[in-house]
């Protein structure tokens, strides 16, 4: 049996989310308020781990200026559906998710697209997809807590909600 050691990524790589295509798996993390934002890895044996590049690499993607260094990108989620890559991430300021962004690529490596803003504050979010719906879930604790908008399960900071959206082509850019 092989042996490795932990952590299998050595340095900065807070939140890690995984998905598997194939034989392949890719990793995105939490960035902040630094830029390049949310790097992408490729492995084949959950080990050993190359970069592809970071999903925000344009700075007219996401702005990132006058974030504290504790702020910014926070916990992205990776997905694969049907040709596609998502990537789903919550923007923080004050120490609360204020914005979360959808990008999307038909390639890991990018580029990827400009972000589409999503009707959904927290933290922590996530992708479902399922019968032609993409459920989208969170951790409930938006800048504005009585903005709850469509939906189930959004009671109070600290509640997980959850929320779909219809998906079909990929977006343009």
């Amino acid at each position: 049996m092989p042996t490795f050691s932990n952590p299998v990524l050595s340095g900065s790589h807070p939140d890690p989310s995984i998905c598997r295509v194939g034989e392949d798996f890719y990793l995105v993390t939490s960035s902040f308020a630094f830029h390049p934002g949310i790097p992408v890895l490729h492995s084949r044996d959950l080990v050993d781990w190359r970069p592809l590049g970071h999903v925000v690499d344009r700075p007219s993607q996401v702005s990132l200026t006058g974030l504290d260094v504790a702020d910014g990108l926070w916990a992205a989620t990776i997905r694969h559906h049907e040709g596609t890559f998502y990537v789903v991430v919550a923007l923080a300021r004050g120490r609360r998710g204020s914005t979360t962004y959808l990008f999307t690529a038909s390639d890991p490596a990018g580029p990827w697209s400009d972000p589409v803003v999503l009707d959904a504050e927290g933290i922590d979010p996530s992708l479902f997809f399922d019968n032609g719906r993409c459920w989208f879930t969170a951790c409930r604790d938006a800048a504005e807590p009585e903005v709850t908008g469509v939906g189930d399960a959004q009671e109070g900071a600290g509640v997980a909600h959850v929320r779909w959206f219809e998906y079909g082509p990929r977006p343009a850019g």
